[in-house]
């Protein structure tokens, strides 16, 4: 018997503005010290310049576009089996597909030399909503390795 407890779900509310849950998400997770009004406009000034760049007439879409251009759908996890350790090809939960899409944008957004947060977000949305940048590439690399270690998925658990 497994003695992991399950974690319960934080409820979270939308966002003031475009009453989304996912822009929400994506403020909690940029926000430093609990300093929620400064990771608010942070978000908001990046997507009006997102939506700028990207010419989209309704940002929110947009912005879910991007984000489920960059999801990843598998990934490969450690098994360890008979002393010798396999990467496993499994599946991605959609909660978990989210957070790592938000969690890959946000850091490739903060690696951008030279250009403030807001600048960094907003090309790195445009850059998703494009099939092109550093989380697509993360995204693809992420593919590669499950598909090359596919031989293995017989040891999912």
């Amino acid at each position: 018997m497994s003695r992991r407890r399950r974690a319960v779900k934080r409820k979270i509310k939308h966002d003031p503005v475009y009453k989304s849950l996912l822009i929400e998400m994506m403020i909690n997770k940029i926000m430093y010290d609990g300093k929620k009004s400064k990771a608010r406009t942070i978000v908001y000034n990046a997507l009006e310049e997102f939506a700028q760049k990207v010419k989209a007439e309704n940002l929110v879409n947009a912005y879910e576009k991007a984000l489920e251009n960059a999801m990843p759908t598998v990934e490969v996890k450690s098994r360890r089996i008979g002393g010798a350790t396999y990467q496993v090809p499994v599946e991605i939960a959609p909660d978990r597909r989210l957070s790592l899409v938000m969690r890959w944008i946000i850091t490739n957004a903060r690696n951008k030399a030279g250009m403030s947060m807001k600048e960094g977000l907003a090309l790195e949305l445009s850059d998703c909503f494009n099939n092109q940048g550093s989380t697509i590439k993360k995204k693809e690399d992420t593919h590669r390795m499950a598909e090359a270690n596919k031989a293995f998925a017989h040891y999912k658990w």
